[in-house]
């Protein structure tokens, strides 16, 4: 059907001629969806709450935020930090949560960590918790193997033995 032409090759004779060969067509380049595949995706820097905001609302995400700042209402983060002079009002559910700070309401995490700053008035259901000296904490720990899920707050409860 095709055959190889061989105008370019050194040994062909340039009075030759044959019928030229129809060049292949270029390999379609690949899409803008197939690049992101390939290359892996640089992970965003910390979202940061200034110490001069107050939020009243629930925050939600899958990054990570540090909080200078006053909020009122429920975070949900991967890390999260609390800094010094950060009040937080709500529940706190992170993957890590690092408080340096004030937190009035429930923390859940998988590692939670309670620098010597750090003053907490409310329970604490974590895989792993850190305590260092100085810190303050009124409330309850709990650990559970996946603190972060809702059903995980509550304790189950045993079942009730039958009367026969």
């Amino acid at each position: 059907m095709f055959s190889k032409s061989k105008i370019n090759e050194p040994s062909a004779k340039p009075t030759e001629a044959k019928a030229p060969v129809p060049a292949p067509a270029p390999a379609p380049t690949p899409a803008p969806a197939d690049l992101k595949v390939s290359a892996p995706k640089a992970k965003p820097p910390a979202s940061i709450l200034s110490s001069d905001l107050h939020i009243k609302g629930n925050l939600k995400t899958t990054g990570d935020i540090q909080i200078e700042g006053e909020v009122d209402g429920d975070i949900r983060a991967h890390l999260l930090t609390i800094g010094e002079s950060a009040t937080v009002r709500g529940e706190v559910v992170a993957d890590d949560v690092v408080i340096n700070g004030r937190i009035i309401g429930r923390v859940r995490g998988l590692k939670v960590r309670l620098t010597s700053t750090a003053r907490v008035e409310g329970d604490i259901i974590h895989k792993t918790i850190a305590i260092e000296s100085g810190a303050h904490f009124e409330g309850s720990v709990q650990r559970q193997d996946d603190p972060l899920s809702a059903s995980g707050a509550a304790k189950p409860k045993m079942p009730a033995a039958k009367e026969e």
